[in-house]
């Protein structure tokens, strides 16, 4: 038995040892990590903004079932039409993007040294976007019931959020989080990131309830348009004046990062609100629509920006003597 265990170990382990020492005597660059997370965001947002147009241009039923496009291909046919090549191009772009978080993954397990951290969020991201496809085939064969293409649009919010910590993760130290605000402000910008959360899942129920649903023939979520729309507006003016009070709460304890995080959240804000309010008095055109979905991204990540700004990470190599690069806030304002 123990000459059969050590054969077994001769034939599993040679080729990871070799390449644990390939590893260490030249390992990934840094810069390549970096890039790699940063580009994984950009590719889940784009994938975001893609869906976005097959629902504009009524192609979500372009392949009428999942995972195949037709019953008997797994590719759109020429009688399907643009539509087809629509949802089966849009398709196409999960692998795509499901690349880019493997090539991710890949390089946080070369990384020399391993990071503390980077690894559950790398394989979160690369799992979520196989969890999203499924989600988005489940529309598919509900026939793009309103609610599950809420969650499926939600989903990729999720995988957004998890790009964004990763990437913060990879471009900031491993030393502890030291907060650099007061705790009352740190909660006030929780509680922002969960009114930020709230306005998203309203404006699926919005998306819901209007007039582009992926086809002509499929169901509303019975929700009258005017009122989630005064809802989801409602919630709107209640995050800008959250994001506002920080501004001026940030600038008083003199935090001057998290305060350009603030203003840079309140600036997305009203760009968003604008493109909003102008889509609604003008009957929803698609390109308003789409540019509304862009915006919805881009008010995730200042928020999750603005919430990140509230605390920095030390060098773990920081001499302990010395005074640190960042104060703690006294805990009263």
């Amino acid at each position: 038995m123990r000459r059969i265990r050590c054969v077994k170990r001769s034939v599993r382990f040679p080729v990871p040892a070799a390449l644990v020492r390939l590893l260490d005597r030249h390992p990934l660059p840094a810069t390549l990590l970096r890039r790699l997370a940063y580009a994984s965001i950009v590719a889940n947002v784009a994938i975001v903004v893609t869906g976005g147009a097959v629902r504009l241009t009524a192609s979500g039923l372009g392949c009428p079932t999942w995972p195949r496009c037709t019953d008997a291909s797994y590719t759109t046919t020429a009688e399907m039409g643009v539509h087809g090549v629509i949802e089966f191009g849009n398709r196409l772009l999960t692998f795509a993007v499901g690349a880019i978080a493997l090539a991710t993954l890949l390089a946080v397990l070369a990384h020399r040294p391993r990071r503390t951290g980077l690894l559950g969020l790398a394989v979160a991201v690369f799992l979520g976007i196989p969890a999203q496809a499924v989600i988005g085939g489940i529309t598919v064969l509900t026939n793009l019931n309103p609610w599950v293409v809420g969650l499926h649009f939600l989903a990729s919010m999720a995988v957004i959020a998890a790009a964004y910590a990763l990437w913060r993760r990879v471009v900031d130290p491993d030393g502890p989080a030291v907060p650099v605000v007061p705790r009352p402000l740190r909660t006030l910008a929780l509680l922002t990131t969960a009114v930020s959360v709230a306005v998203l899942v309203v404006g699926t129920w919005v998306t819901g309830s209007g007039p582009h649903a992926g086809d002509h023939g499929a169901a509303r979520n019975g929700l009258d348009p005017e009122t989630i729309s005064q809802v989801h507006a409602d919630g709107v003016f209640l995050l800008i004046g959250l994001s506002v009070a920080l501004v001026l709460a940030f600038r008083a304890v003199d935090a001057t990062g998290p305060a350009r995080a603030a203003l840079v959240l309140v600036a997305v804000e009203l760009g968003q609100g604008l493109v909003g309010f102008v889509q609604y008095f003008t009957h929803l055109p698609a390109v308003l629509v789409a540019a509304h979905m862009l915006g919805s991204c881009l008010v995730l990540l200042a928020t999750l920006g603005l919430l990140w700004s509230t605390r920095q990470r030390r060098p773990v190599t920081a001499d302990p003597a010395s005074p640190p690069t960042v104060q703690r806030v006294p805990a009263t304002v």
